[in-house]
C-alpha cells in the first residue's frame, strides 16, 4: 500500500559531523522508527539512497509542496 504524500516526512540536514552520507542544507526523507527516535535518532534515507540511522539533531522537520514531495518519491 503507498503512503499519501500527507503521511511522508522530510527534512533538511543541518549537520553533518561525521557523517559523509548526508550534507547540510539538503532535504531528506524520513522513515518511520520509534525505537529510533526514542534513542535520539531518525531513520534517514540518504545519499547512498539508503535508510540509515543519524543523529536527531542534525536534521529539522519540514513541510515540502507537493510537488517537491512527489520529485522526492519518484527517485525511489
Amino acid at each position: 500500500m503507498k503512503k499519501k504524500l500527507s503521511e511522508i516526512q522530510f527534512s533538511l540536514c543541518i549537520e553533518n559531523n561525521g557523517c559523509e552520507d548526508v550534507e547540510k542544507r539538503k532535504f531528506y526523507q524520513i522513515l518511520p522508527d520509534e525505537e529510533a527516535a526514542r534513542e535520539g535518532y531518525l531513520r534517514v534515507v540518504d545519499e547512498s539512497q539508503e535508510d540509515y540511522l543519524y543523529p536527531e539533531s542534525y536534521f529539522v522537520f519540514v513541510e515540502l509542496p507537493p510537488k517537491a514531495q512527489e520529485a522526492f518519491i519518484a527517485t525511489e
